[in-house]
Formats: structure tokens, C-alpha cells, sequence
């Protein structure tokens, strides 16, 4: 649990040091995106693959490849002297944190097999919390440390080091190691769930093309607009949706997932709009409250998606719809984000986000429709 917390700590640990990077480089925002979206798209070939992979060789070996490769990415960081470096980095972190996801997971899942929902309610919860330690930590040492660019992933490595040891000593979790035949599940839906697909599809790609924004153009943009250069700032903007996305987790589980999945987004497409006029306003507090509302309506709307899908989904097609639902996240979360930094080259980061939000917020009110009417007796028919 503490490995599947620091790796989602350690995706978004160079968050708040983009508009360091940029500073100190002279790059484009679009460069920005770009370094951030190439850890969506390894994170997406490792989620796909490594699942059958881990069900055949068993989840040790993974996790300890995947926590190499959390290291060999902390040292690129740590020496970069390019952007190049950057992107070599995130692709090695996107494999190593998908793989970790995955495999981990599952490693949860072999331990306690009857409690699968409590398992995935824990890892939920464990992700933001180690997304907001992870980002306030960096955030902190950036701002008051010596070596910003440095400092932050040496320590990030070490407590790596400390984790990877435990690896090799933990045991086999997974009883059938090398037993499974390997066989990567191609992305496919059945028709019978295509309605309820689309609704958890929809609002995935709302909330993930939100998630890649904030975590690579939002801090800088935070803190221009409170006109700020503490690092700490940015990096708190990210935390408080981290930390509310965690709280929603909790909370969440408590209701039907569609009820749920509905509620958080009419939520995050009304506190979308909001954050413009918090960002507009140039209010600190403003901003730092709209990312935590925010923050917990995404939280909501994923997690409660993804409850609804894995509810319905045939169990023989298990393996193809969650490949398809990740293919939809991971692509929403990057080519969004790209297209967002491409138009930031145009005009500014600030003019660009106004209209990027609405867009992403019209999503989340279609994906709340599509979910509202799943409860209407002739709604299949009507969708089909």
C-alpha cells in the first residue's frame, strides 16, 4: 500500500517545478504538456500489459522491475540538463507507475480476495493521500532547500531504496505464478453494457483531462494570477485536490455508484466554472478552495464510474472493458493536456483556461446525463 501511495506521490512530484523548469529552460507551455502527457501515454501501455504479465510471472517480480524503474527515473530528474532528460523520465515513470498500480493492486487483492471493495476503497484513498504528501514535500524543499531542481528527488529516492528492499523480501503474494496463460484483453465493450459504458467512459475523460491540467499548468497558473512565485503555493493548490479527492472516497462508497458517479459530476462541471472566476478574482483562498471542491466532486466521479462499470460489466469481459476504460482516461488525460499547452503558445495560459474548463464541464454534464436517464426504464432502448 505504502509503494502503490509513494508511486502516485512521485507521478505528480514535478508539478509544482514545471514553471521552475520553464523558467530556468525558457521552454513553451506546450513543452510543459508534453513532458506531462508522455507519462500518461507509458502509463497506458503498462496498465494494458502488465496485468496478464503479473498473472503469469506473479506480482513480486513486477513490483520490483516497476520500483528499478521509479529509481532510474528520480536519478534522470535529479541530473537533467534538458528536456529531453524530462520526457525519458516521465516514460519511465509512466511504465513504472502503471505497473506498480496494477500489480499492486492485485497483490491486494490475492491477500484479502473476499474484501476486493474495501481493498479498492484503501487504494483509492492511499493514491491522493500520496499525491498530496508527495507534492507538499516537494513543494516545501523546492521552496526552502538548497538545489529545487535536485534535492527533491534524491530524498524521493532514497525512501524508493528503502521500499524496493522490502520488495525483496516480501513473498509471493500470487499462488498461481507462471500457471496463466499470457493474453493481453484487446479493448472491446459488449453491447449490453455499451450504455452504461459510455456514461463511465465520459465522465472518466471529464475528470482525467481535468487531473492533467491541474497537474501540469494549473500551479503556475495559480500562482500568477495571486501573484506569487512560492512554490508552495502551487504545489498546495494541487494537494487540497488530492486531499479532497481522498475524503470523497469515503464518502462516496456510501451511496449507489451511478447515484454517486451522477452527483460528482453535476458537481464538477458547476465547480469548473467556478474556478474561473476563482482564478479571475486573483483571491488565494478563492483558488485554494475551488481546487479542493473540485478536487472532491473528481474524486467522486471516478471512482463512483468505476464502480458502476465494474457492477455491470459480464465477468468473461472484464479484462476488455477496463482496457478500454483506461485507453478513454489515459488518452483524455494527455491529449487534452497537449492541446491545452499548444493554445497556451497562442495566446496565454490564463486566456486558455476559461474555455478549456467550459469545454471539459459541458463533458461532465453530458456524462451526468447519460447517467440520470440509465435510470429510466426504456433508456437502453433509447441510447441504442
Amino acid at each position: 500500500m505504502v509503494l502503490l501511495a509513494l508511486s502516485l506521490g512521485i507521478s505528480a512530484a514535478p508539478a509544482p517545478l514545471y514553471g521552475v523548469y520553464a523558467s530556468a529552460w525558457g521552454f513553451a507551455p506546450i513543452t510543459t504538456t508534453v513532458v506531462f502527457a508522455v507519462y500518461a501515454f507509458g502509463a497506458l501501455v503498462s496498465v494494458l500489459l502488465t496485468g496478464p504479465v503479473s498473472d503469469r510471472i506473479g506480482r513480486r517480480p513486477v513490483l520490483l522491475a516497476a520500483a528499478l524503474g521509479l529509481l532510474v527515473g528520480l536519478v534522470l530528474f535529479a541530473l537533467a540538463q534538458s528536456v529531453t532528460w524530462l520526457i525519458v523520465a516521465r516514460a519511465i515513470h509512466g511504465v513504472s507507475v502503471g505497473a506498480i498500480v496494477v500489480a499492486g493492486s492485485a497483490a491486494l487483492l490475492d491477500l484479502e480476495p473476499d474484501h476486493g471493495a474495501r481493498s479498492g476503497k484503501r487504494s483509492g484513498v492511499a493514491f491522493n493521500v500520496g499525491i498530496a504528501l508527495t507534492i507538499v514535500a516537494v513543494s516545501l524543499i523546492a521552496e526552502y532547500g538548497e538545489h529545487p531542481l535536485v534535492t527533491p528527488y534524491v530524498l524521493l529516492a532514497v525512501v524508493v531504496a528503502v521500499l524496493l528492499a522490502a520488495v525483496v523480501v516480501m513473498r509471493e503474494p500470487h499462488g498461481r505464478s507462471g500457471a496463466t496463460e499470457l493474453r493481453i484483453a484487446r479493448p472491446r465493450v459488449p453491447p449490453s453494457i455499451s450504455a452504461d459504458f459510455r456514461f463511465a467512459a465520459i465522465g472518466v475523460m471529464a475528470s482525467w483531462s481535468v487531473l492533467g491540467v491541474f497537474l501540469s499548468l494549473f500551479p503556475k497558473i495559480a500562482s500568477d494570477a495571486v501573484d506569487t512565485d512560492n512554490l508552495l503555493f502551487g504545489g498546495a493548490v494541487v494537494a487540497a485536490m488530492a486531499v479532497a479527492a481522498a475524503v470523497s472516497q469515503l464518502i462516496a462508497v456510501r451511496w449507489t455508484p451511478r447515484l454517486a458517479a451522477v452527483s460528482g459530476d453535476a458537481g464538477t462541471a458547476v465547480t469548473l466554472l467556478a474556478c474561473i472566476v476563482a482564478v479571475h478574482s486573483g483571491s488565494a483562498v478563492a483558488i485554494l478552495a475551488c481546487s479542493g471542491v473540485l478536487g472532491f466532486f473528481f474524486g467522486m466521479a471516478f471512482g463512483s464510474s468505476l464502480r458502476h462499470l465494474g457492477d455491470v460489466v459480464p465477468a468473461d469481459h472484464r479484462g476488455e472493458v477496463m482496457s478500454a476504460f483506461y485507453l478513454l482516461g489515459y488518452g483524455a488525460m494527455a491529449v487534452p493536456t497537449i492541446l491545452a499547452g499548444w493554445a497556451a503558445t497562442v495566446w496565454s495560459p490564463e486566456q486558455i483556461l476559461a474555455p478549456f474548463l467550459v469545454c471539459v464541464a459541458m463533458a461532465s454534464v453530458v456524462a451526468g446525463v447519460l447517467g440520470w436517464r440509465l435510470d429510466a426504464p426504456d433508456a437502453d432502448a433509447d441510447i441504442d
